[in-house]
């Protein structure tokens, strides 16, 4: 396992191991880079980051709050981030909570997690207040990240910090001198899905720490990058990449202003890494295609992309030196995850010398399982595994697809209070099932095919995986998104055919294909799924086509919720 590993890492037990180490190390450099007002900033460098968490941390304490948990909530901002791991660096168990969850959600998870303090930023503000006095929960302390100082029964995150500064400079040494279990749950982690149904992940610094130092390993991210923070914070994938490495690496993070102005954020701070989604690396690259077919360049870049396909990413950039500067010109590496990226996509991006790789990981797995990188990439895979975590297929069918297995240091201590849900995922001996089918190839390279759950079986018994199916339909001008299912022909149960939600985009369609009626856009789109049905296999084809403009039922992550999305459609067809 030693052999996947490219670079030397800093060696750390715990997250206040990490904090304490890397202050020594990076101190003087910038931590975070926050815009004020136009062409203003303010910025905090790593030993100041790590003061104020000291801080926080001492004032918590001094509140009452050792060893409970602690709810955090709010949009991607440094104040979440030293808000979390002062909790988690001495003081009790931190909980991510969902920003885009209702609020009757919110109450739920507040409920169930027993929490006895949140931080929140101002947006949440009536929610919190109003579910404080709810007598089902153990709320007792509202911490404001938008306060400078403690008003009406709410402490402001700026006031404590400087009361525990205070502390300190007295000589209080009860979060400094806090002995860290790294085996027990510090994180509590809600999986995405309806309430009643998310499960609660138990993390220990161990599992976090471990991938840190896998990722640190195989990705060549140093103390000179800058990371640009786009998916929700609260999310494991930009939790442990996008945050906690930053700071691993003496990195410096910007926030991202929202998803509309990922392209304008890369060019303002010159940011050098990102770890986002598909759908993200999808309208970049619709945004660089626009400009370049306005300025009359496309033909000659097509070309060129022909030219030096070849050719080593470093002589790429050099060459699309223009489409480089378009997103400020430092691109190192992208990080695609949390979904199947399109292989044509991460074609075209390393075609023009943007080092684009898929990762894959799962909340249950702190979340890193694999990723591509510079030394081993396959295009369409996710890479090998990290170094300390090892990967098998079971119940491996005739074309090699199997489910995914997984087992090392970073794979969670359970579900929390949950001992028959950890049991159908964990194996004894340290397996964790995946519920995702891949294939792994002869040099260890690992393709996601789809989710086991999803798998549609057809009376031949040949597997149809919807995922890839949709990746087909969304390409269709005009689709916004698709949802491939399976329909019941007959009483019998396996006599299956293919049906496809198409949504779509009525200006678009109009602009595109110069249809407005509904008859006129169900024959253009069915056109296009005729299309795509002469290149598949016949077991394969389409049979069947519902139209909406209505979104797909999703979780907050944006994955589509196949069951939800089924249940409405029969419920319409009944």
């Amino acid at each position: 396992m030693e052999d996947k590993k490219l670079y030397e890492c800093l060696k750390i037990t715990d997250l206040k191991d990490m904090l304490n180490k890397t202050k020594n190390l990076y101190g003087e450099k910038l931590a975070y880079k926050i815009r004020i007002a136009e062409n203003q900033y303010k910025i905090y460098t790593h030993k100041q980051v790590r003061e104020m968490i000291d801080s926080l941390g001492t004032a918590l304490i001094n509140l009452g709050l050792k060893n409970k948990r602690i709810a955090v909530i709010g949009e991607n901002r440094y104040e979440w981030e030293i808000a979390y791991l002062a909790v988690v660096c001495g003081v009790g168990t931190v909980v991510p909570l969902d920003k885009a969850l209702p609020e009757n959600e919110l109450e739920d998870l507040i409920e169930r997690s027993e929490v006895e303090a949140i931080f929140y930023s101002e947006k949440y503000e009536e929610s919190v207040q109003k579910i404080k006095y709810s007598p089902k929960n153990k709320l007792k302390h509202l911490i404001a990240m938008d306060k400078s100082v403690h008003a009406e029964g709410i402490y402001s995150q700026e006031e404590l910090i400087k009361t525990g500064e205070e502390l300190i400079k007295k000589g209080n040494r009860e979060f400094l001198d806090a002995k860290i279990n790294k085996e027990e749950m510090n994180i509590m982690l809600f999986t995405s899905g309806t309430t009643s149904k998310s499960k609660v992940v138990a993390l220990s610094h161990n599992n976090l720490c471990s991938n840190l130092m896998a990722i640190g390993s195989v990705l060549d991210v140093t103390s000179q990058d800058t990371l640009l923070s786009v998916l929700p914070i609260h999310h494991v994938f930009e939790c442990t990449v996008g945050f906690l490495f930053s700071l691993y690496k003496g990195a410096q993070t910007v926030f991202c202003d929202g998803l509309r102005y990922v392209a304008a954020n890369l060019q303002e701070y010159k940011v050098s890494v990102m770890a986002c989604v598909p759908a993200i690396y999808e309208r970049i690259f619709a945004i660089i295609r626009k400009q370049l077919e306005k300025e009359g360049k496309l033909d000659q870049i097509l070309a060129d992309e022909e030219k030096y396909k070849d050719a080593s990413l470093e002589k790429k950039k050099e060459v699309f030196k223009q489409i480089h500067d378009m997103l400020g010109g430092n691109i190192k590496l992208l990080i695609s995850g949390a979904a199947a990226l399109d292989a044509k996509i991460e074609e075209k991006y390393r075609l023009l010398g943007l080092n684009l790789v898929q990762g894959y990981g799962l909340t249950e797995t702190s979340p890193v399982v694999a990723v591509g990188t510079n030394k081993y990439y396959k295009l369409g895979s996710i890479g090998k595994t990290l170094p300390n975590v090892e990967a098998k297929l079971v119940d491996v069918n005739s074309q090699g697809i199997g489910e995914l297995l997984v087992k090392g240091p970073n794979i969670m201590l359970g579900y929390y209070n949950n001992a028959k849900a950890t049991k159908e995922v964990m194996e004894e001996d340290g397996w964790f099932h995946t519920g995702d089918l891949a294939k792994i190839d002869e040099e260890g390279y690992i393709y996601i095919c789809g989710r086991k759950k999803s798998v549609i079986v057809l009376k031949n018994g040949k597997n149809i995986f919807p995922e890839e199916m949709e990746n087909l339909v969304n390409k269709i001008e005009g689709v916004v998104e698709s949802f491939v299912f399976g329909k019941k022909q007959s009483e019998d149960e396996n006599d299956i055919k293919i049906n496809v939600k198409i949504v779509f985009d009525r200006e678009l369609i109009n602009e595109v294909y110069k249809v407005q009626t509904e008859e006129q856009i169900r024959a253009v789109l069915s056109q296009k799924i005729k299309e795509i049905n002469q290149i598949m296999p016949t077991y394969k084809a389409i049979r069947g086509i519902i139209l909406s403009e209505e979104p797909l039922i999703k979780t907050t992550t944006n994955k589509i919720k196949r069951q939800e999305n089924l249940d409405a459609i029969e419920k319409l067809n009944n």
